[in-house]
């Protein structure tokens, strides 16, 4: 059966939405721009799969499709901008196959005016068709919460703007067949900068707990207890933790270098986060130091290295930086993490530990980067010889916590 509907990039944007494609109703094919890194376990894979869901034959097919969404990867580059490069590519292979008639929307996290200034150009160049006239464009910011079992993509608004009105019905149209509710923008760069507004909201409101978690220490006040009190709150507040930095595949923009003026609080939030990994090392040498230790020939256990419980995902995770750091200072590290067999560091494997309880009895620090559900802290913290808990997850007293 011809596909409706072809995914360009199956990573972590593009593999829910096949999913939820697929869940209702939609024949679709995937077409992988690079290695596929989505949160989707083996078992949903295989329903996607018994659902109707295919991997493309070839570029060809995705000239036989009504919507072609594109999900390719869109990282932060060596000089600090989005590396475009996988979306260039997927523009590429589309527009030599594109048809008239259909709908093409760019997912990918973005810059606003991207997807006119960058994505249009490539597409009507590789196909002879004008946007907007002989084919519909537009943009919707991805909401993929890998992991989140409580939002589903049905329940989730779904944001749409087009570069005319027609494409924007277009696109409404489609997402209709998977969303409660389609929320139309005036055009691309307002739906393009909803992804920008809500990607910097994450990143400037952990930067803010992240800075409340180095004064509070200071100032001997529990944070943890303080987040429990203000989240009674019913109005004006919504609680963010702190950790031991930010990962995941959306890049907060602060725009410096695209407009007159930057957004000065984003640049500023993304320097606490990015300082969040050396504290977090700083903390641990004075704690092996006040138990007359020295990080020099320390051995050290690192807990979950994948950037949010319960996933294989490392895109972005402070346990890299960590890892390094610790090294440099001459500690021994391993790693333990239930979703990720083997591990790393500047080209150097990291021992695993096969039993934990006795990793984190031999470890003279055990540092919790990441909360799986499958670690038990209260014996963790009964068998480990120092606990340092980044993430607020151990009871009381437990463990030495951010």
């Amino acid at each position: 059966m011809p596909a409706d509907l072809a995914v360009i990039g199956l990573g972590p944007l593009g593999l829910p939405l096949a999913q939820a494609a697929v869940a209702a109703g939609i024949p679709t094919v995937g077409y992988k721009t690079g290695p596929e890194a989505g949160s989707l376990s083996p078992a949903e894979l295989r329903r996607m799969l018994s659902g109707g869901f295919r991997h493309a034959a070839g570029p060809a097919e995705l000239g036989r499709v009504r919507t072609a969404v594109i999900c390719a990867p869109a990282p932060r580059s060596a000089d600090g901008g989005l590396d475009l490069s996988q979306v260039e590519a997927a523009a590429r292979i589309l527009a030599a196959r594109l048809r008239p008639h259909t709908t093409v929307i760019l997912e990918s996290p973005v810059s606003p005016g991207t997807t006119e200034e960058f994505l249009r150009p490539l597409l009507e160049k590789g196909s002879g068709l004008r946007a907007g006239r002989d084919f519909h464009l537009a943009y919707s910011p991805s909401r993929v919460d890998p992991g989140n079992r409580d939002f589903t993509p049905a329940g989730t608004p779904k944001v749409i703007g087009g570069l005319t009105p027609a494409c924007t019905e277009s696109a409404a149209t489609f997402y209709s067949r998977l969303t409660d509710k389609v929320v139309r923008a005036r055009g691309l760069r307002e739906a393009e900068t909803v992804q920008l507004l809500e990607t910097n909201y994450r990143h400037v409101n952990i930067a803010l707990v992240n800075e409340m978690a180095v004064l509070c220490h200071d100032l001997g006040v529990d944070l943890w207890d303080v987040i429990r009190c203000a989240e009674t709150k019913p109005f004006g507040f919504q609680a963010f933790r702190p950790g031991p930095g930010v990962g995941g595949h959306a890049v907060p923009q602060d725009l410096t270098g695209r407009s007159g003026r930057g957004l000065r609080m984003v640049e500023l939030a993304q320097q606490v986060n990015s300082r969040m990994p050396r504290y977090v090392v700083q903390r641990a040498a004075t704690l092996l130091n006040e138990h007359g230790k020295s990080a020099r020939g320390a051995r050290v256990l690192l807990l979950g290295i994948t950037y949010k419980p319960d996933l294989a995902d490392q895109q972005g995770t402070p346990a890299q930086e960590i890892a390094i750091r610790l090294m440099e200072l001459g500690a021994a590290v391993s790693y333990h993490d239930p979703h990720i067999p083997s591990w790393s560091v500047l080209d150097r494997p990291v021992p695993r530990a096969d039993s934990l309880y006795e990793a984190a009895a031999d470890a003279d620090l055990t540092i919790l980067l990441q909360n799986h559900r499958t670690y038990d802290l209260q014996g963790l913290s009964v068998k480990a010889q120092l606990l340092l808990d980044t993430r607020g997850a151990t009871p009381t007293g437990a463990a030495h916590r951010l």
